[in-house]
């Protein structure tokens, strides 16, 4: 009943009071049990709805445009936690596409799950690009799951880039396929030193495919607008927490 009353933007507890007709203390009670739960974010005086776990992935194009600013302030922070001449394997998504353009005439040698990412590493003879063969699928121009599973198992990096759907204690590292959280599976399991990238909104939502858990990482770079509370989470887990202007 409650889920079906909100909306994405926020939902008071005196609404949901007038709308059901149970008491203030029961209406905070059950938000709490759904938000242990992962189906909403509790917020002061009230809850908004959060994204479904199933929920169709926008296009590339649309996703490389939107909050442009905010993921090259994320990708400008993770470039200087990477050294030159070090090995690095980039997960796709358009937070790393924007980390690989971040990263153009550095000296490196980069396994890159996305062509966005290669051609952009590829400008400059200085980085040493390498790409998983096979297919590659029209809209994210990257590999098929077992060409980047095989190419991940290949190598031994000094880094991992990771993103992720979705990022919480309770739920780990989160992706909306089985088969993405195959390939961000191994690239994990590939690399020293491993650096998720997520901005504020990653860290309150949850997706249905775990592949790591926060004990997995070394380092989190997000945005300032990340509560503190969740970032206590991960800095207790050991990740050392950076914050993106």
């Amino acid at each position: 009943m409650i889920i079906r009353a909100m909306t994405p933007r926020r939902t008071s507890v005196d609404a949901l009071v007038d709308l059901t007709g149970a008491s203030p203390i029961t209406i905070r009670r059950d938000l709490a049990d759904l938000e242990g739960h992962g189906l909403i974010k509790r917020v002061h005086g009230g809850a908004v709805a959060v994204e479904r776990r199933g929920r169709r992935t926008m296009p590339y194009a649309l996703r490389a445009t939107q909050d442009l600013e905010r993921k090259e302030a994320i990708a400008a922070v993770a470039a200087r936690l990477i050294d030159e001449d070090e090995a690095v394997v980039l997960d796709n998504g358009t937070t790393n596409d924007a980390l690989a353009r971040a990263l153009t005439g550095r000296s490196l040698t980069v396994l890159c799950m996305s062509l966005h990412a290669a051609v952009a590493l590829g400008a400059h003879p200085a980085t040493q690009v390498i790409v998983p063969g096979g297919l590659i699928a029209a809209d994210t121009l990257s590999a098929t799951s077992a060409a980047c599973i095989e190419a991940a198992r290949g190598i031994r990096a000094d880094v991992a880039v990771l993103g992720a759907v979705a990022a919480t204690a309770r739920h780990g590292l989160t992706t909306t396929t089985w088969e993405d959280a195959q390939i961000k599976r191994e690239i994990t399991r590939s690399a020293t030193r491993r650096i998720l990238l997520a901005d504020h909104e990653k860290l309150t939502r949850t997706a249905s495919f775990r592949f790591a858990g926060l004990e997995d990482l070394d380092d989190l770079i997000t945005t300032r607008q990340s509560p503190a509370d969740l970032l206590e989470e991960f800095r207790d887990a050991g990740v050392q927490v950076h914050l993106a202007d």
